[in-house]
């Protein structure tokens, strides 16, 4: 008998959740999750009706906002695209999305790398830095922009523009790649140093594709904020114009020429249709990046 309760695991106590803790959970369960859960419905349930209100008649939009219609309007779309001139702006648009994307990730993914493998005196101070970028109002910053890129002959040309976008889209992409690079064996660099790898080497044959998940997230985040692009292009942009700007000019015409609902939401439709199906396709991989960036 003696023999066999020495031979019984001990096992320790469960340790008990306080009250305060199981009540706070509870909140979170009951309160929090249904509240996401109906901000998501009520936006999906934006969409379509957005959708759905492009292609009625204006007529239809008022007398039966909430119903389908009768027949559907495609020409709404040729007539939003051909009145608002959103060729143009969509070739801008795309221009920006791309080159300030790949131009935010060569230079985000190096300091990120360097603050998150590297420890020196003011590598601390150095991410505090970049951390704060994330808190400064972009209003603040279009009267001291427009004035270095009027001296630099910048103002009303695309570059300026992307400039402008790559640099306020670096402070979150430093703060994002950081999580990544961090979590990486150190393993791998010192095996990269025996077979005589230099850093930058190493930085750009091994770690960099180690990331690749996280890359790809940030430029589809990159890219959805910078396809509606308004402010910066509304303050900076005169006789060029992007996606944003044309639909903001064809709604200021047509207050004038008579307001057609069905072809303005039509337009909407032409910025918002696009991001839609980019989520739809990369859906997954997004929820994933930002998952495991942010868990590391």
């Amino acid at each position: 008998m003696t023999s066999t309760l020495l031979q019984r695991p001990v096992t320790s106590p469960r340790p008990r959740v306080p009250g305060r803790v199981r009540r706070s959970r509870g909140l979170l369960f009951y309160v929090a999750l249904p509240a996401a859960w109906s901000l998501a419905v009520f936006d999906i349930f934006i969409v379509v009706w957005l959708f759905v209100s492009s292609l009625k008649t204006t007529r239809e939009v008022f007398d039966s906002p909430f119903g389908l219609p009768s027949s559907p309007q495609w020409q709404n779309y040729q007539v939003a695209w051909e009145s608002a001139k959103f060729g143009e702006g969509v070739g801008n648009s795309l221009l920006l999305v791309f080159v300030s994307g790949i131009a935010t990730l060569l230079i985000a993914a190096p300091a990120a790398y360097v603050l998150s493998r590297f420890q020196w005196r003011l590598s601390g101070a150095t991410t505090v830095f970049f951390a704060m970028g994330l808190g400064i109002p972009a209003q603040t910053l279009f009267i001291p922009l427009f004035v270095a890129l009027d001296k630099l002959h910048l103002v009303n040309t695309m570059t300026g523009l992307i400039i402008v976008c790559t640099g306020t889209g670096i402070p979150f992409a430093v703060f994002f790649l950081t999580a990544f690079f961090a979590s990486l064996p150190k393993e791998l660099e010192e095996a990269a140093a025996i077979d005589g790898c230099s850093p930058p080497y190493t930085f750009w044959r091994i770690m960099l594709p180690l990331t690749r998940s996280g890359l790809l997230t940030l430029f589809v985040l990159q890219a959805i904020g910078h396809w509606g692009e308004t402010l910066f292009a509304l303050i900076l942009l005169q006789d060029k114009t992007t996606i944003s700007l044309s639909l903001l000019r064809f709604m200021q015409t047509m207050q004038y020429n008579g307001a057609q609902w069905s072809v303005l939401f039509a337009g909407i439709g032409i910025i918002v249709i696009p991001l839609v199906l980019l989520y739809l396709w990369m859906g997954s991989r997004l929820i994933e990046g930002i998952a495991s960036g942010y868990g590391k």
